[in-house]
């Protein structure tokens, strides 16, 4: 249907995929494989049901499809998440939902520049070591 145009299989963006083993290809193409398959039989469905009201149990199938779709995207990223470093693993974060062209969104270097400035931040915070005048035991020690 014209209104699903994010069942077309996102692709591995071409910065990580450069960076996956041969197996790991190998592996991502068969995801890939399946995923059109699970789109086609959404697709198909859409079709069957256009137009016509849905009951509960046909709405219930749709969403049962959606979630297998959505959940195999989320798998092809753990599988992806060894190859990266893993400063940006939070690339693969199941709510790190993102455009459907590209498995890992449009904008990957965006992507990795806020993940950079988040570690920084973090780094930050966690360098800070209060003065032992400023500890919890001194002040409500009596």
């Amino acid at each position: 249907p014209v209104n699903c145009a994010s069942l077309k299989v996102p692709t591995v963006n071409s910065a990580i995929w450069a960076q996956m083993s041969a197996t790991m290809c190998g592996k991502e193409i068969q995801f890939q494989r399946v995923l059109k398959l699970v789109g086609a039989g959404i697709t198909a469905f859409g079709k069957m049901v256009q137009g016509a009201p849905m009951s509960g149990t046909l709405q219930d199938m749709l969403v049962l499809l959606c979630n297998a779709y959505f959940k195999i995207n989320c798998i092809r990223k753990i599988a992806i998440k060894p190859t990266l470093n893993p400063r940006f693993a939070a690339l693969c974060r199941s709510s790190n939902i993102q455009a459907p062209n590209f498995l890992f969104g449009e904008d990957l270097l965006k992507q990795v520049k806020d993940l950079e400035e988040e570690a920084k931040t973090i780094g930050l915070m966690k360098t800070y070591i209060p003065s032992a005048r400023m500890s919890p035991r001194r002040l409500f020690s009596t």
